[in-house]
């Protein structure tokens, strides 16, 4: 038997390593789509002045130009976090 074959297939292999230029171009993408995903919910027309109902947009779809594995790097390296249900949302840096 080879090596591969005595490995377990359902194993996970560790991912690639992503480069730094993608990762930084993924982040600005998704900055991008949240700022025009925020700009186009603020307006709306059908939120009245004495609603509470609306506090803004916060999480969104990352844009799909790049794999969900350039997604979870991001959030593993605390950039950006999952909200669940795919969507994910900057990371808050404490002060």
């Amino acid at each position: 038997m080879t090596d591969s074959q005595q490995q377990n297939p359902g194993t996970p292999q560790p991912p690639a390593a992503i480069p730094p230029e993608t990762l930084k171009s993924a982040m600005k993408a998704f900055k991008k789509r949240l700022k025009l995903t925020a700009l186009d919910d603020d307006s709306t027309l059908g939120r009245g002045p004495f609603s509470s109902g609306a506090k803004g947009v916060y999480a969104i779809q990352p844009p799909n130009q790049f794999p969900r594995e350039v997604w979870e790097e991001l959030c593993r390296l605390g950039k950006l976090r999952n909200s669940g249900h795919g969507l994910y949302e900057i990371a808050k840096e404490e002060k």
